[in-house]
């Protein structure tokens, strides 16, 4: 077995006609939204440019002059594609990235033109960035967050000018987006949907559920989770998932390069793991002890305790000085806000409990 590396060095020299598009190369292409291509590819309906040339110039550039990168393994990603003739020649175009703190917005998509006549939307994940991480925490609230309305925006600017079939694809928050966007659309655009890739990609509120074109939808979205799922059960999904093994261990699962391949698929398995059930169990017990204005005030507690240092991503917001800025920031906070974190807090350790 391996992973998506390992896929492209196999499989990475058969072309789609004679292999049709599936499943591992969606998450190859959703993968790729993670790359900033500042500069190298356009940003709207000009002409594409070849996915195997831009990754090329991508990784010629200093590392100091590039778009920002996730990680080491989207750098082996790229220059993987480069060696791989099924994909190097594929299109890419219509880089798009709206990054806006004061809207709590984290957005970014790309198209992938096969080749085929065909189109696949990729969208990006939650980029570490606080402001990415408080967007995630508002769809547990809002009926509606601002990067799913851009992504539907970008489902339908890119359908008027393109009238072929079209996929949609995306990882963790990426996935959401995609079925959001999908879903959101007009009939006409869901008409051409071949299918919708959601990779470990949280579920939806209420509200998108009800939506004619999520149901309209359900048997298109092709909902990947792996073994120890964490992220893809959150909230509520009612399209089926399928179960795929990974090399790592509980929230590290959610690594798309931890994902196991053998030949041309993922290795499926049954069903998540009792530990992955158990964690479900306990957060959907959680949420639905809490009101939305609950909800509402922890993640905007949280947020402005974590923002109120120099931190921008997650993983500065815990390096020592900016824990002391939370800390301190404390005093100030909203007693009432705070009681509501803390009482929110104790309801999760009871769930918690209830679910062992």
């Amino acid at each position: 077995m391996g992973n998506l590396l390992d896929y492209l060095a196999w499989r990475g020299d058969l072309s789609l006609e004679h292999v049709p598009f599936g499943a591992v190369d969606a998450l190859v292409l959703s993968a790729l939204a993670y790359v900033h291509f500042d500069g190298l590819a356009p940003s709207g309906p000009e002409p594409p440019v070849p996915l195997g040339q831009t990754a090329e110039r991508y990784l010629a550039l200093p590392a100091g002059r590039r778009g920002r990168c996730r990680c080491e393994c989207d750098l082996e990603l790229l220059r993987a594609l480069t060696a791989a003739p099924r994909f190097a020649a594929m299109g890419l175009t219509c880089c798009a990235d709206r990054f806006v703190p004061k809207e709590e917005t984290q957005f970014a998509a790309l198209t992938v033109l096969p080749g085929d006549g065909s189109a696949f939307l990729a969208f990006r994940g939650t980029d570490g960035t606080l402001v990415g991480w408080k967007e995630d925490f508002n769809l547990s609230f809002l009926d509606l967050v601002p990067a799913q309305l851009a992504a539907a925006d970008y489902v339908q600017d890119f359908a008027r000018g393109f009238s072929g079939p079209l996929w949609l694809g995306g990882h963790s928050k990426g996935g959401n987006l995609a079925v959001t966007g999908a879903a959101l659309c007009p009939a006409k655009v869901r008409d051409r949907l071949r299918a919708v890739y959601s990779f470990d990609g949280p579920g939806f509120n209420p509200y998108l559920l009800a939506r004619p074109g999520y149901q309209e939808l359900r048997t298109r979205i092709r909902s990947f989770v792996p073994k120890s799922s964490v992220v893809g059960l959150l909230l509520t999904h009612e399209e089926p998932h399928t179960v795929v093994d990974s090399d790592q261990k509980g929230l590290f699962q959610h690594d798309l390069y931890s994902w196991q391949v053998l030949g041309g698929d993922f290795v499926r398995l049954e069903e998540v793991d009792a530990g992955s059930r158990m964690i479900d169990r306990a957060l959907k017990d959680w949420l639905a002890g809490l009101t939305n204005d609950q909800r509402e005030t922890v993640a905007d507690t949280l947020y402005e305790l974590l923002s109120s240092g120099d931190a921008r991503t997650v993983k500065e917001a815990l390096e020592p000085a900016n824990l002391a800025a939370a800390l301190r920031s404390v005093r100030d906070a909203d007693p009432k806000d705070l009681l509501t974190v803390a009482s929110s807090l104790a309801r999760l350790a009871g769930s918690a409990l209830r679910a062992l």
